[in-house]
């Protein structure tokens, strides 16, 4: 085989960079594969647009289903997100026995057990390497690296743009408002950056990791997912008081008993915990499997260039296997299980026992902390540490407690008649405690 070619759908930011990458370095990429790969036709709706690479015009189409039908390509990369059309595009072309390689996180979480099982019924691959972590390899460790492990727990910061957010929060006192506005302005996020500050985007990602570490599918509504929209700077100052600092985490951990715990939300971490040192648009995944141990993986979670040579390696992964005449694709992601039975159940998130913290504001007199500790007590939360401080003039008293493990169902019962207090003045703000890696 002289040459595999490769059609692209969509040439946005992370087409360009794709481009960019697989015409920079032809020459490294050629020796590693053995072959040349060659990109022989892109389809955009916007052919106007300068992309900052340099491609002949006659390589473009506005008809995606020009590179599908085309029998002289052998990769077909879908980069366009969405669910509907890339969807139909993707399905298309595994059925036309072509290879595939999407970023497309969103549709793997919420379709990816069709377009496996699309893949296995057509002899043909589907990669995914750019879905999770941008430039990190996080996929393919978990495919090959991993692959005879049973992988105890995942936990990551999945989304730069939030970790962006918070970042800016702690080091620079600004509010949640203003750090969104400079991570749009910076093109970190989008506007409005909806899904990367309600926990979606994680929650895509940690659908599309539990997947592959567990062999079977879940559903993606069955993570529990919540933002850090909510979050303050009184909530950033307190945490550091206390050695902490905030995080949107991704947690994925095998219960043992068949169950898995999978959610996503703010947390508090210490100081010195594996993800308190990941900053800006950085993403970390820790990893933890019976017989390799912990494992991380840490770099940039998106962008054009980071992005773009992880969708390269999976092109460059299929192409080799293509040189080398290897009839079979590349291991499945779902592996070779009957899908349908393993699926594994989620633990509600009511049965999750773990620390939290808890912000009050209240009336300054006397008695508040003794009915604020009552209520908790009453519902078998135990106070492992409190902070109250000093009111402004005719203001609140901020009041903190961090406890010992609790039952999030505890914790939702308290939260109710917390807030019917007449000594609490504002919502009762809760944020859940990560202690362990």
């Amino acid at each position: 085989m002289e040459q595999v070619n490769v059609g692209i759908i969509g040439f946005g930011t992370v087409g360009a960079g794709t481009v960019d990458n697989l015409l920079t370095n032809k020459e490294i990429i050629a020796n590693r594969v053995g072959c040349n790969i060659v990109v022989k036709k892109i389809a955009d709706l916007d052919l106007e647009t300068d992309r900052g690479v340099s491609v002949p015009r006659e390589m473009f189409t506005t008809d995606a289903s020009e590179l599908i039908k085309d029998s002289e390509i052998d990769i077909v990369v879908e980069l366009m997100g969405g669910l509907g059309k890339a969807k139909e595009f993707i399905i298309a072309a595994l059925k036309n026995g072509k290879h595939v390689v999407t970023a497309n996180k969103a549709l793997l979480a919420e379709h990816g057990k069709e377009i496996y099982e699309t893949a296995e019924k057509n002899n043909v691959s589907i990669c995914f390497e750019a879905s999770v972590g941008g430039g990190i390899p996080v996929i393919r460790s978990l495919r090959e690296g991993l692959s005879s492990n049973r992988i105890r727990t995942i936990m990551g910061i999945l989304n730069g743009t939030s970790n962006y957010i918070l970042t800016k929060m702690t080091q620079e006192g600004i509010s949640y408002n203003q750090a969104v506005k400079e991570a749009i302005d910076l093109g970190y996020a989008e506007d409005p950056p909806d899904l990367d500050m309600d926990g979606t985007d994680a929650a895509h990602k940690l659908a599309i990791l539990i997947s592959l570490s567990f062999g079977t599918p879940i559903s993606f509504d069955s993570i529990y997912r919540e933002g850090i929209n909510c979050l303050t700077p009184d909530d950033i100052t307190f945490a550091k008081e206390l050695g902490y600092c905030l995080k949107l985490l991704a947690v994925a951990k095998n219960k043992g008993d068949g169950r898995l715990e999978a959610r996503v939300h703010p947390a508090m971490v210490s100081q010195d915990h594996i993800m308190a040192n990941v900053h800006d648009a950085f993403n970390a995944i820790f990893i933890e499997g019976d017989f390799a141990g912990p494992t991380l993986y840490y770099g940039y979670g998106a962008g054009r260039n980071p992005t773009g040579s992880a969708v390269v390696s999976d092109i460059i992964s299929i192409a080799r296997h293509m040189v080398h005449d290897r009839n079979a694709p590349l291991v499945p992601p779902l592996a070779h299980t009957d899908s349908d039975k393993d699926i594994i159940s989620i633990q509600p998130i009511d049965e999750l026992k773990i620390p939290y913290y808890f912000r009050f504001s209240a009336v300054d007199k006397p008695g508040v902390l003794s009915k604020i500790a009552g209520v908790l007590g009453d519902n078998n939360i135990s106070v492992s540490s409190v902070i109250q401080k000093g009111r402004e003039v005719n203001g609140p008293v901020p009041i903190v407690m961090l406890t010992h493990e609790a039952l999030e169902s505890d914790v939702k019962n308290a939260m109710i008649l917390l807030n019917r207090l007449d000594v609490l003045i504002d919502k009762t703000m809760v944020i859940r405690v990560v202690e362990e890696a």
